[in-house]
């Protein structure tokens, strides 16, 4: 009876185990985000889209110190949170920037997106921190952040100068 009872939990169980394992959904970006991410076609595309997602909580951030004066109940949990989501995007980013420069991939306009938008958030985050005293409860994420920043700028930069020029076309003639 007990052999049976074990063979049948196994049956039941093993189309369960036979299931390709998903990738796991950041914590900190939306379902429509991770969507998006998921049904990226290239490692570029996934860059792109997660330097648009840090450039949109730099706005939220931008946002909620400029709306101070309605302070809302869990205000310091949000601007952490906001700080927290927009390390973790540009985290990532650098992270598929330095894999696809190691794969060689063509991932030339992620690299450009992050060159672009990377010192203009540096800039708004170091302002930030300037802020002393306003910024103090924030401090610690804030400091990552900057890090994060300037840790994805150097890999662009890195990875501009490492990645094998694109491919030359030459006329069939």
């Amino acid at each position: 009876m007990r052999v049976g009872t074990l063979s049948l939990a196994f049956l039941l169980a093993a189309p369960l185990l036979a299931l390709p394992a998903r990738p796991q959904k950041k914590d900190y970006l939306t379902d429509a985000e991770a969507d998006k991410i998921r049904d990226a076609d290239s490692p570029a595309q996934r860059i792109i889209l997660f330097v648009t997602f840090a450039g949109e909580r730099i706005k939220k951030l931008q946002y909620e110190f400029a709306h101070a004066a309605n302070t809302e109940l869990h205000r310091e949990d949000t601007i952490n949170g906001l700080i927290n989501s927009y390390t973790g995007c540009v985290d990532d980013a650098a992270d598929l920037i330095d894999l696809g420069v190691d794969k060689q991939e063509n991932i030339r306009d992620g690299i450009k997106e992050m060159q672009t938008h990377g010192p203009e958030f540096l800039t708004y985050l170091k302002a930030l921190d300037a802020k002393g005293a306003e910024v103090e409860p924030y401090k610690d994420n804030l400091d990552d952040a900057v890090e994060a920043t300037t840790d994805a700028i150097k890999s662009a930069d890195t990875g501009s100068k490492e990645l094998a020029p694109p491919p030359v076309r030459r006329n069939p003639g």
